[in-house]
């Protein structure tokens, strides 16, 4: 793999200044790959190679689309392995997990997205005569996160190019070989020159150039809130589409007549899926105050049933947070609810038995939390559950909208009426009620300042379009 060289019009180019980062292996604190981050002339490269493909692109027929998308899932499931290990040894994910989940997912999103676009239609004629046609907005800049490497490209990637978009793809820099990884393999598909291009870099650098380079015509950003905007600020100027996926802060609310035990045990799994770092995580557990003490005990047994181990060994079940930094926002975070009054389960400040090195962080569980501490108000993404207790179902559905987030929430109760009528209340993108698993084909988003716009699904492809009407087109 060429990790200090970028993808650009379907050639491996070294950047015009080279500046080589180092790739951490969050479990060794070891370095694994040296990249180079690129600079405005290296997007301007980039741009400019999407720009010359995308006039082709666009006019290719749906059925080459197809095509295109089927080989490129072929090709990631004949190196699912390779590109499981990719994940583990760039941000931490066990083995098992990387395998199943980060490479799953994202095979499971172009299948969608394959099966989306083999029933879309992109034309619709009005009985006035008026043609309203769906087209590819244009160049799309991608700048995509670390926590779910791989499936966070591809939730965009296949969308866009089931749209007859050209990218330039920004993935973050601190868990960036599986998006190279993808590029070699969107390469051997044989996706035209220029479709796909990839540049390294960071946010200040090259994610700023993307959203403001007047030949980028959408861009689509998943990352914090603070991150997104800037990056809305920096598009402004040149009036792009912009698309967010922020961050979060879901609130699980947990009804009376619910199966407290399944339903505060899954809680607890859900928080720590990823070792925490999913802005759609249950973090905000709320259960009645009458069931607050046997809650609390639940959570203390899940919690403990799932403890950080090398991910590279099958069989783990939650390796490290992903990088230095995110392992101290964690530290800090965890002695502020310390601090705060929070009551802590299990957990806390330091890292688990047993591990001197890498950026591994204790499962930990607060009770007593509330809505005022920070531990209730700021994303952590790390394995670190805040549980808090209301009275009244009104004060739940309080509670839990009383956030500047809306990406996820969670319900559960033994009335699935009542958990549909909890449900619609709750200002969030998704909600999950009684357990429901995640869904490639449902689209995903937030509310407030979780962001704009929809991923995934039918929905997700009409991103990447704009919409003309043709008047007298049947006249």
């Amino acid at each position: 793999m060429r990790t200090d060289h970028f993808y650009i019009g379907g050639a491996w180019l070294e950047p015009i200044v080279p500046r080589p980062f180092a790739v951490i292996n969050p479990a060794t604190e070891e370095p694994i790959a040296t990249i180079n981050l690129g600079g405005e002339a290296d997007v301007d490269r980039a741009v400019k190679a999407a720009r010359d493909a995308f006039a082709d692109f666009a006019a290719t027929s749906k059925a080459e689309r197809i095509a295109l998308l089927r080989r490129i899932a072929e090709i990631l499931a004949a190196r699912r392995d390779e590109a499981a290990a990719t994940i583990t040894n760039e941000m931490g994910a066990p083995i098992d997990f990387a395998r199943s989940v980060h490479v799953g997912m994202a095979l499971g999103y172009f299948e969608d997205m394959i099966e989306v676009l083999a029933r879309f239609s992109g034309e619709s004629l009005w009985d006035d005569g008026t043609l309203i046609a769906h087209e590819p907005i244009g160049v799309c800049g991608l700048i995509t996160p670390w926590n779910w490497p791989i499936g966070q490209i591809v939730s965009k990637l296949a969308a866009a190019l089931a749209a007859g978009c050209a990218v330039v793809l920004k993935p973050s820099e601190i868990a960036p070989l599986s998006a190279l990884l993808l590029a070699e393999i969107v390469h051997d598909a044989g996706a035209p020159p220029g479709v796909f291009n990839l540049v390294n870099g960071d946010g200040p650098t090259v994610g700023q150039a993307i959203a403001r380079h007047p030949d980028i015509d959408m861009v689509s950003f998943t990352g914090s809130t603070r991150a997104g905007v800037l990056v809305a600020k920096a598009a402004a100027d040149t009036v792009k589409r912009v698309h967010q996926e922020l961050g979060g802060k879901s609130a699980n609310i947990i009804l009376p007549d619910a199966d407290l035990e399944t339903a505060v045990a899954d809680g607890v799994r859900r928080c720590f899926v990823n070792a925490g770092q999913s802005c759609i995580a249950p973090t905000r557990m709320l259960v009645q105050r009458g069931q607050a003490d046997s809650a609390a005990e639940i959570a203390k047994a899940a919690a403990a049933a799932i403890q950080p181990s090398d991910p590279a060994q099958s069989g783990a079940k939650m390796g490290p947070v992903a990088s230095a930094a995110q392992f101290d926002k964690a530290q800090r975070l965890i002695g502020v609810g310390i601090e705060e009054g929070a009551r802590l389960l299990c957990g806390g400040l330091g890292r688990p038995e047993g591990f001197n090195r890498g950026y591994y962080v204790r499962p930990t569980v607060f009770s007593g939390v509330t809505p005022e501490m920070t531990i209730a108000r700021e994303e952590i993404f790390a394995p670190v559950l805040s549980m808090m207790s209301y009275e009244s179902e009104d004060e739940a559905i309080a509670i839990a909208n009383s956030t500047v987030y809306g990406l996820g929430a969670y319900v559960s109760s033994g009335d699935r009426e009542r958990a549909r009528r909890v449900a619609a209340r709750l200002r969030a993108g998704r909600v999950y009620i009684n357990g429901a698993p995640a869904s490639a084909k449902a689209p995903f988003g937030g509310y407030k300042q979780s962001g704009n716009g929809r991923e995934l699904g039918e929905i997700g492809l009409r991103e990447f379009m704009e919409v003309k009407a043709v008047l007298g087109y049947g006249a």
